[in-house]
C-alpha cells in the first residue's frame, strides 16, 4: 500500500504515489533518533530546525513536526529563534523505547494484521490470531531491546565512527 499526496498539476488535482507506509514509520523513528543525537552532540548551541534539517537531509517542517512529538513526550525542550532545542533530561536517561513511544502511540502496532479474512476458510479463521501472537512476541522483544539502549549509548557510536573516518 502506498501513501498518496495530492499534487496540483495544470489546475487539475492528481494523485502521486510516494513512500510506502512501513517506510514512513521506520523513517519517522530514525529521523527522531537523528534529531536527538544532533541535540545531544550540540556543542555550538545551534540546534535549530534548519540546522537539524540540513544534517538529516530533509525539510525543516519535517523536523519541526517530529520535534513537536519529542517535546510533547518530554524528551526535548524547544524554544523559538536561535536557541533551538535541548534535551529535557540527560541522554543516558532517554531510551530508544521512549523515542519510539513518542513517535508511535501505544495503540499503533509495529506489525499490523490484515482484518478481513474469510471466516469460512479453515486457515482464514485462525491466521489473524496466530500471527498476532507471534507479532506481539516480536514487538515485545524489540521493545525490551529498545528499553536497554539509550541516546548516550548511540552517541558513543558517533564518536567511534568519527574517529575511524578521521584516521582513514
Amino acid at each position: 500500500m502506498h501513501a498518496v499526496a495530492p499534487v496540483l498539476s495544470s489546475g487539475n488535482l492528481s494523485i502521486v504515489a510516494s513512500r510506502t507506509f512501513p517506510d514512513m514509520i521506520a523513517t519517522r523513528f530514525s529521523v527522531a533518533l537523528h534529531i536527538l543525537l544532533l541535540i545531544a552532540d550540540d556543542s555550538d548551541g545551534d540546534s535549530t530546525s534548519a540546522r537539524l534539517a540540513w544534517s538529516i537531509g530533509t525539510n525543516p517542517v519535517v523536523v519541526r513536526r517530529i520535534a513537536g512529538q519529542l517535546s510533547r513526550a518530554g524528551l526535548i525542550s524547544v524554544q523559538r529563534g536561535p536557541g533551538g532545542a535541548s534535551l529535557s533530561r540527560p541522554a543516558a536517561q532517554i531510551t530508544l523505547r521512549d523515542v519510539w513511544r513518542a513517535i508511535h502511540p501505544e495503540k499503533e502496532k509495529l506489525l499490523g494484521i490484515h482484518k478481513k479474512t474469510n471466516l469460512e476458510c479453515a486457515v482464514g479463521r485462525v491466521v489473524p490470531e496466530l500471527l498476532q501472537r507471534r507479532f506481539d512476541q516480536a514487538e515485545a522483544a524489540l521493545m525490551a531491546d529498545f528499553s536497554r539502549t539509550t541516546i548516550a549509548q548511540l552517541a558513543e557510536g558517533l564518536g567511534e565512527r568519527e574517529q575511524r573516518a578521521v584516521a582513514e
